[in-house]
């Protein structure tokens, strides 16, 4: 018995040697020809693929979020184009580069815009008043699966903490708008730092997070308010379009002024006001006719394509 096992052994080594010197065994070839459409896919790689690129501070729109780089998965795009048999770009798998520089190496710079190529635009609604339309904004956010950014002043959260948890319970991001709407660029360091530590600290007990996004109350800042902002860890959000809609406008007066400057990255500022409710459904369809996605601030600086 041992010495059949020994044959058996010494049979089953020469089977693997004969095959490992690619020699054909019992009909199987050892050698494969190369695939015409792997060659394909490997000639056109650098058709497709794309460098990441780094944050920036922009001569106009200060700082400027990096944004993936893309590089072409091969093998999985591969097996996905033999089923039919041909090259189809639309079946390229790709894997996201992050870039080296992204925002938190930046120094201190507010934010004005996402990439410049990222087609998504963000709603920033900031709340220090205008309770009765926030429900009726919620419910249009809610029935187009749209996420937005509410920043909140911390003086209305303290009286209105239903309202905020109504907002995080729907799943939009919650920012800092100061606590009592104050001129922030007219104040004291101590008095910038309290109000929007004061904030943070009510938004923080009822959302159970600490915000990571300011805006400051009317737009106006200074250095010294966006850096120290930075040092409380949070970057100073402004914006690129404006819907006025304090003024009242109409629908479509709102809606027109914002889809003439609409672009990629675009950052559009408003409140819960009555142009606002009555108009959101229809802003949003447009927007999305023009091939954008709307998401919260947090999704359109990142680096994610």
């Amino acid at each position: 018995m041992r010495k059949k096992f020994v044959e058996y052994a010494i049979i089953l080594s020469v089977i693997v040697g004969v095959s490992l010197l690619g020699l054909t065994f019992i009909g199987v070839p050892a050698v494969t020809k190369s695939d015409p459409l792997l060659e394909e896919i490997r000639k056109k790689v650098h058709e497709y693929e794309e460098a990441p690129t780094d944050a920036y501070i922009d001569r106009v729109w200060k700082k400027t979020p990096g944004r993936n780089g893309l590089k072409v998965l091969v093998n999985e795009s591969y097996q996905k184009m033999k089923k039919h048999g041909k090259f189809d770009p639309t079946l390229i798998v790709f894997e996201e580069i992050p870039p080296k520089v992204t925002l938190k190496d930046l120094p201190a710079a507010p934010i004005y815009r996402g990439h410049p190529e990222k087609r998504m635009v963000s709603f920033l609604i900031n709340v220090s008043w205008g309770e009765a339309y926030i429900p009726d904004i919620l419910n249009t956010l809610k029935e187009h699966d749209i996420k937005a950014t509410f920043f909140i002043e911390g003086k209305w959260a303290k009286e209105h903490k239903q309202y905020v948890e109504m907002i995080v319970e729907q799943g939009h991001l919650i920012g800092n708008h100061a606590y009592d709407h104050p001129d922030m660029k007219t104040l004291s360091d101590e008095a910038i730092k309290k109000q929007i530590d004061d904030t943070n600290d009510i938004l923080e007990a009822i959302i159970k997070t600490r915000p990571k996004w300011f805006a400051p109350p009317s737009g106006s800042f200074d250095q010294r308010v966006v850096e120290i902002a930075h040092e409380e860890g949070m970057e100073t959000i402004l914006w690129s379009v404006d819907t006025i809609d304090w003024k009242n406008p109409s629908v479509s007066v709102m809606i027109n002024r914002v889809m003439k400057k609409l672009h990629p990255g675009a950052m559009i500022l408003m409140h819960p006001t009555e142009p606002v409710a009555r108009g959101l459904s229809d802003l949003i369809e447009a927007i999305k006719a023009e091939g954008y996605k709307i998401d919260t601030v947090e999704q359109l600086l990142s680096e994610a394509r």
